[in-house]
This record gives structure tokens, C-alpha cells and sequence, in this order.
């Protein structure tokens, strides 16, 4: 397949599942709505009213059919079913914990089962750390990140529009890395398709967002995202892999250790994140995201340039990410 083929193909699984995005989030919302499924505000929370909770739905079902026929056509069915297997499982028990709060421990093993299952498609004769470390070791970090990726994730998913944002932003990104580098192949279509249904729910979760997304979301979601990341690194494109989800890596991080460093239970709902405290501090949602989209526009041109400059991309990438923080550390004091 030719570059102009492969980037016509991108452009048009993005448009159909934006288009299939949008109108199975109008299904889901007014499933939701029926069934009074709803987000009810509480002290943590960065809304004020009951909000219909489990949009995260019309994301998967755009993205899960596509992802298994991309595997089917691309020759990597048993790599995509590994992948798909976790995704449904995470679906599962994220819903039932969307309707009832379940056991930490119970999550946290469903999503190691999960990773696990992941980790079968990715080639074994490819490592992610690029060679330094063993194999063994190699898989052992990568499956740490990758479910440290899949909760953090779910932790960033806490005002209007921003895990849509972010879900264009990295997928788009992995899809235009692999176009640049003549990967036509399973990692860009899979990006493609996120890019698309994601923003196909956004124009019912943009503020005010007339739907959540839910851990039936933003858990799966960042399970198939992170097997792309790790795809990325494994192949070679490690800069871009480390780029793209560079700002969520960071406010994420810091959040944990700081919250782990005053003793408090990591897995319990807060507003502690720096876009929250933003989005308190300006008292509008679209504000902070539109900031934090403009600076991962860098971060995704900088994920760009890796093909050619390699790991010297790294340093924009932590400027932009350290102004980005800074930016937030002002608004909340507005």
C-alpha cells in the first residue's frame, strides 16, 4: 500500500467512526436518560448536576468492530483478539462499576489479566525498552506502565471534554507517527478510529456535557491505547510513544506521589489533578481544555519530528509539558 492510499484510508476510518461516534453517543445518551443512570454530584466531583454516566459505550462500540476487522484484514487476528479479549473484560467489570462501586482489588486484577493478555500481541521479538532491558524484565516494566497507564486513564477523566480531547490527540498522533514512518499497518488504523469515535462523543460531552463517559470509557480506552504506545516503542518510535501521552503521564504521577506521600487511599475520587484545581480556580471546563489542547498540539509535532531527530525531541516535549503545568498552576490561582 502506498503512502497516499494508507493516509486515505486513515482519513476515511476516522470520518466513519466520528460519524458512528456521534450517533451511537445520541443512542447511549438516551439509554442512559431512560434508565436514570446517572452521576450524582457529591464534595469531589467537578459538576453540579446529575449527569447521565456510561457514554464511554458509544466509544467502544465504534472502536471494538473496527479494531477486530483491522486485525482481520491486516493479518494479525490472533495479536488483535488477545487485545480485544482484555478490552471486553475491562468493558465488564468498568460498567458494573459504573452502576456499583466494586472491590479496588477486584479491578486492579481484571485489569492485570488484562495487560497480561496484551502483552501476547505484542511480537516477542520486539522490546519495548529497546534492548535496556532483558526480555523478561522488559515485559515485567512494560506491564507495570501499561496498567499504571489504564488507571490513570480513568483518573483523568474528571471535567467536560478533556479524555475526548485526549483520546484524538494520542490516537490521531499514533496514527500520523505511523503514517510518517511508513507503518501502513494495525497501530494507525486502531489510532485512526479512536481519533474518530472520540470525537464523535465529544459533541455530547463538550461543556456542558450532556453525557460522562464513564469507566466503561476511559479504563478500555486507555488499555487499547497503551498497546498502541507500546507497539510504537517496540517497533522503534519510542520518542513518539513517550511524547504523545506526556502530559497525562506527568499531571498524573505527580498527583499519585503526592497524594501517597500524605498517606491518603490513591483509589478514592478527589479534585486534587492539576486541571481540576484549573477548572476550579477559572470556574469553565472548555477553558482548561482548550489550554491543555493547544500544548499537546506540540506535543504532537513534536512526536512528529522523532522520525527525523530522534530522542532531541524529548526536550520540547518536557518544555511544553512544564509550561503547560505552569499555565494550570495559574489558572487555579485565578
Amino acid at each position: 500500500m502506498t503512502s497516499t492510499a494508507y493516509s486515505t484510508a486513515l482519513i476515511g476510518v476516522f470520518l466513519l467512526c466520528l460519524a458512528v461516534g456521534w450517533y451511537l453517543s445520541t443512542r447511549v445518551l438516551r439509554y442512559l436518560l431512560a434508565s436514570s443512570i446517572m452521576d450524582i454530584p457529591n464534595e469531589r466531583s467537578s459538576h453540579q448536576a446529575p449527569t447521565p454516566r456510561g457514554g464511554g459505550w458509544a466509544v467502544m462500540l465504534t472502536v471494538v468492530p473496527v479494531f477486530a476487522i483491522a486485525g482481520l484484514v491486516l493479518g494479525r487476528p490472533l495479536e488483535t483478539g488477545a487485545v480485544l479479549l482484555g478490552t471486553l473484560a475491562l468493558m465488564g467489570v468498568s460498567w458494573m462499576d459504573d452502576r456499583r462501586p466494586l472491590s479496588p482489588l477486584l479491578r486492579l486484577a481484571v485489569q492485570a489479566l488484562a495487560v497480561a493478555f496484551g502483552l501476547l500481541a505484542l511480537p516477542a521479538d520486539q522490546l519495548v525498552w529497546q534492548g535496556w532491558l532483558p526480555w523478561g524484565l522488559d515485559r515485567a516494566a512494560t506491564a507495570f506502565l501499561w496498567l499504571w497507564f489504564v488507571n490513570l486513564y480513568n483518573f483523568m477523566d474528571g471535567i467536560d471534554g478533556l479524555a475526548g480531547s485526549e483520546t484524538i490527540l494520542i490516537g490521531g498522533g499514533v496514527a500520523l507517527v505511523s503514517l510518517v514512518m511508513g507503518d501502513f499497518g494495525l497501530t494507525g488504523v486502531a489510532g485512526a478510529a479512536l481519533a474518530g469515535a472520540a470525537a464523535g462523543f465529544l459533541t455530547h460531552n463538550w461543556r456542558p456535557a450532556r453525557m460522562f463517559m464513564g469507566d466503561v470509557g476511559s479504563i478500555p480506552l486507555g488499555h487499547i491505547l497503551a498497546f498502541l504506545l507500546a507497539s510504537l516503542a517496540a517497533r522503534g518510535d519510542w520518542a513518539a510513544a513517550l511524547i504523545l501521552p506526556a502530559y497525562y503521564l506527568t499531571d498524573a504521577t505527580i498527583t499519585l506521589l503526592r497524594r501517597l506521600l500524605r498517606g491518603e487511599k490513591i483509589w478514592q475520587a478527589h479534585r486534587e489533578h492539576f486541571y481540576q484545581k484549573a477548572a476550579k480556580g477559572v470556574g469553565r471546563h472548555d477553558r482548561v481544555v482548550l489550554t491543555i489542547i493547544a500544548y499537546s498540539l506540540v506535543l504532537v509535532a513534536a512526536a512528529l519530528a522523532a522520525g527525523t531527530f530522534g530522542a532531541w525531541t524529548l526536550a520540547p516535549g518536557a518544555v511544553a509539558v512544564a509550561l503547560l503545568l505552569a499555565t494550570l498552576t495559574r489558572m487555579a490561582k485565578a
